[in-house]
């Protein structure tokens, strides 16, 4: 329960700090509509301003790190039990994890080249970043078929049970991030399309690759062991 207090409080904070932080860089004289404004004041007041979809985003990246603080806490919680045994970790698990990461690294290329209108370098990223997560939820798919052929089933024990929800829980999430890149990915490729029409979504998928990067890499650590030696340390600080 403390763990999932501390994953919770540190995602509020982190929300907070980044809608105070849009807030401070607005100018709210520059949003009078009784003043006629000179075009480059307008041009900066309209940058300044957060778009609905991109905060509508971080709520929804809110709740489902809500959701994973949840099952992360009942995973601590329930590996209490004797008849908990632990499984092995396949090591395709780090070629995904390095899938992923490069994904992750491949979109914030992609926001990069799409804030300078650099077309020619905005294609190549986002296809490298759609195939690299294309390859992750693959990877994945191919982890469980080695864990279900060495006799790891679904209900053989919790942390079998465990290792298969959060795994696909989190797959569904990418699968699903992947639809919004994929459509983003052929919109580019149009002959009409114009850069600046692209930028939010691109933003959209880095933040939200990032995210789900993040993510992974705290399951990860779970799966491995590692994140034992941090519950021990939340555990000597709240005690």
């Amino acid at each position: 329960m403390n763990v999932m207090l501390l994953f919770l409080a540190a995602v509020g904070a982190v929300m907070i700090w980044w809608l105070a932080g849009q807030r401070l860089t607005s100018k709210p004289w520059l949003e009078t509509g009784s003043v006629q404004l000179p075009a480059h004041d307008d041009a900066e007041r309209q940058r300044s301003q957060v778009p609905a979809v991109k905060i509508g985003l971080f709520v929804f990246l809110g709740v489902v790190g809500a959701i994973f603080s949840l099952a992360v806490s009942a995973y601590f919680m329930r590996m209490a039990s004797a008849d908990w045994w632990g499984m092995p970790i396949p090591r395709l698990l780090w070629v995904n994890t390095a899938a992923l990461a490069l994904s992750s690294a491949a979109l914030q290329w992609a926001k990069r080249e799409a804030r300078h209108s650099r077309m020619e370098s905005l294609r190549p990223a986002l296809v490298t970043g759609l195939t690299l997560s294309v390859f992750f939820l693959v990877g994945q798919i191919q982890a469980w078929r080695e864990l279900t052929a060495a006799g790891y089933v679904l209900a053989d024990n919790p942390a079998n049970s465990f290792f298969y929800m959060l795994t696909g829980l989190h797959g569904l999430h990418i699968l699903g991030g992947l639809a919004v890149l994929a459509h983003t990915t052929v919109r580019a490729f149009s002959a009409d399309v114009q850069p600046e029409r692209l930028r939010l979504s691109v933003d959209l998928s880095a933040i939200y690759s990032h995210f789900m990067l993040a993510v992974w890499l705290l399951l990860f650590a779970l799966f491995a062991g590692w994140a034992n030696d941090f519950v021990d340390l939340c555990r000597t600080l709240l005690n």
